[in-house]
């Protein structure tokens, strides 16, 4: 465990749409979306042969929940010796949280239209980490971790959030390594009602977020519902509701079903593990229940190349 947890107010289990606060925002608090191979904390593990496959909470519940996801998206996949490292490039769409993606009415696609699924993508993510900080008590006091905030510089003003870093046997020769994400202490202890058919349009979003608090271990993940203050203006927002889930009893409720998670992550490891070493990518199929793997050069990414594309896919279903 690395990093420092604020408590969450509970006083946000209250707000109602005729009881809506204003959702702040926190331009002053760092957020880090650091990939698996920049990470120095799965670089020591990974010198210490702790594993063999390295992930982040956010690539590893991509490839879980993969059937359900309608937009295109790709992960970075380097075999060094018998180790495998799932990364993201940088700026990835990975760092943005989808909107109506399972919705029977697509968005635009225009990208200069605030209603686009590209810029309903990034308001989704700058509404979802303001509001992950406004929840909290920010009164000084924090539970801090024996060990640092990983990625922070000394007097840096950052995020609540901790650092788990959590381990699975996938089989008896292979370990796998995960960095999962906590974003604070709670002390409720109750339960609320279902979101109902708001899942039915957003539910690859949901069951990502079910599956990291899966992986984190989390006793509670919390839903906040928010909206525009006009139709027209995307960048101020009011919180209409928080709801709370115990994550296992959610899964059920979305029909997330956790085998069928690790079964996909198992079946893609065991394809990568059968490549040349070197570095290569998954390409999610826009619409399609496929990824394709492409070889790329080892330096790719660092300057514009073009993928090569191998001989290999992998379908969902088969997983």
């Amino acid at each position: 465990m690395c990093g420092g947890l604020e408590c969450y107010d509970r006083a946000y289990d209250s707000v109602t749409p005729k009881n809506e606060k204003r959702l702040e925002r926190f331009k002053n608090r760092n957020f880090f979306k650091v990939t698996t191979t920049d990470d120095p904390v799965i670089r020591h593990l990974a010198n210490e042969d702790k594993a063999t496959v390295f992930a982040t909470d956010t690539i590893l519940t991509t490839l879980m929940c993969a059937p359900r996801s309608v937009y295109s998206w790709d992960i970075v996949v380097q075999r060094v010796g018998n180790k495998l490292f799932f990364d993201k490039r940088d700026n990835s769409q990975l760092d943005l949280l989808s909107v109506h993606e399972t919705s029977q009415e697509p968005l635009p696609e225009a990208k200069e239209d605030i209603n686009s699924a590209h810029s309903s993508s990034l308001e989704a993510a700058y509404i979802n980490q303001n509001f992950s900080q406004q929840v909290l008590i920010r009164d000084g006091n924090k539970v801090n971790f024996d060990e640092p905030h990983p990625f922070a510089n000394a007097g840096e003003e950052v995020a609540s959030v901790a650092y788990r870093y959590r381990q699975w046997k996938l089989d008896d020769d292979m370990h796998l390594i995960t960095r999962c994400e906590v974003e604070s202490v709670n002390k409720i202890n109750k339960q609320r009602c279902c979101v109902g058919n708001r899942a039915e349009n957003n539910s690859n979003k949901l069951a990502k977020w079910t599956a990291q608090a899966l992986l984190a271990s989390a006793d509670y993940m919390k839903l906040g519902f928010a909206s525009r203050v006009h139709p027209r203006d995307h960048f101020n927002h009011v919180i209409l509701a928080v709801q709370q889930y115990k994550p296992k009893d959610f899964a059920s409720q979305i029909n997330l079903n956790t085998s069928n998670m690790w079964g996909i992550v198992e079946s893609i490891v065991d394809l990568c593990m059968k490549l040349n070493e070197g570095k290569c990518v998954l390409v999610k199929d826009p619409s399609k229940p496929q990824v394709r793997i492409y070889e790329v050069p080892a330096d790719a990414f660092e300057n514009d190349y073009v993928y090569r594309r191998r001989s290999r896919t992998a379908a969902y279903r088969r997983c």
